[in-house]
């Protein structure tokens, strides 16, 4: 599987790198785009697509690079035919129209998290939500002091699948200022400091009892993993677009089991 890396030289770039040398299912990376390519890669890297030979051969591209970068990444894929993990977080309205667009073309694998325990977290989340339809929902996510977009990604795929079973309900981000609570809100707060990887808990509670969901990311790996069996995942698949559900209801369930 030879996959085409965005952001080779950030920090998930470098992950994605080491687990290819590793081995890890089966990806090779054989080409890498990063605006701050100065030649010394260990890969064939360019600051842009265009000077990409049209010789090179790949069959995913991992973007692990900004969410400004997806209009490139997407033409190059469409123009190859080859598939897309979008790894990166903080999309605006029109970035996410661009990649729903490329879905009807190619597979593209678009996620707020690389995780497959967040996929877990989040039908844990809408299971329970569901089964107690009067209890209250906070959602609490923690980074690191360099985390650009707030609230997370996965905080708000996390809110996404509570309202799955509550269609009715709405976030409120960082709650501030005068008035009581709603019954359809679901509150999400960030939290920015120090070196967390990352932290994500779902409060589901009422007058009377409260579960507490909770995943914690012990290292960056765990995002490199998930990226790289999304892609195995994702060549195999027709054009649409997919995300870690669709991985973990699939028939390739038992392909992602040491994620």
């Amino acid at each position: 599987m030879n996959i085409l890396l965005c952001g080779l030289r950030g920090f998930m770039g470098r992950e994605v790198m080491a687990l290819a040398d590793a081995g890890y299912r089966g990806a090779k990376v054989v080409v890498g785009v990063d605006p701050m390519a100065d030649g010394r890669e260990a890969v064939n890297t360019y600051k842009s697509f265009s000077e990409i030979p049209a010789s090179a051969q790949v069959d995913c591209i991992v973007d692990f690079s900004h969410h400004s970068a997806i209009s490139s990444i997407l033409e190059y894929a469409i123009d190859k035919g080859c598939a897309v993990v979008v790894a990166t977080t903080g999309h605006t309205e029109s970035e996410v129209f661009e990649i729903k667009s490329a879905a009807e073309h190619i597979p593209v694998f678009y996620s707020g998290n690389m995780s497959l325990g967040i996929a877990l977290l989040c039908e844990l989340a809408k299971t329970v939500s569901a089964a107690m339809p009067e209890a209250e929902v906070e959602i609490i996510e923690k980074h690191h002091n360099r985390k650009l977009d707030a609230p997370s990604g996965t905080a708000l795929m996390l809110a996404e699948a509570v309202k799955e079973s509550r269609p009715e309900a709405y976030t409120n981000l960082g709650r501030s200022g005068h008035g009581k609570r709603t019954s359809e809100e679901i509150g999400i707060h960030s939290i920015r400091m120090g070196n967390i990887v990352g932290e994500h808990e779902v409060i589901i509670g009422t007058q009377n009892q409260t579960i507490t969901l909770k995943h914690e990311a012990h290292n960056r790996a765990l995002f490199a993993e998930g990226a790289l069996a999304a892609a195995e995942f994702l060549v195999k698949q027709p054009r649409g677009l997919y995300d870690m559900k669709s991985i973990v209801s699939s028939d390739e369930k038992s392909a992602v089991a040491k994620v």
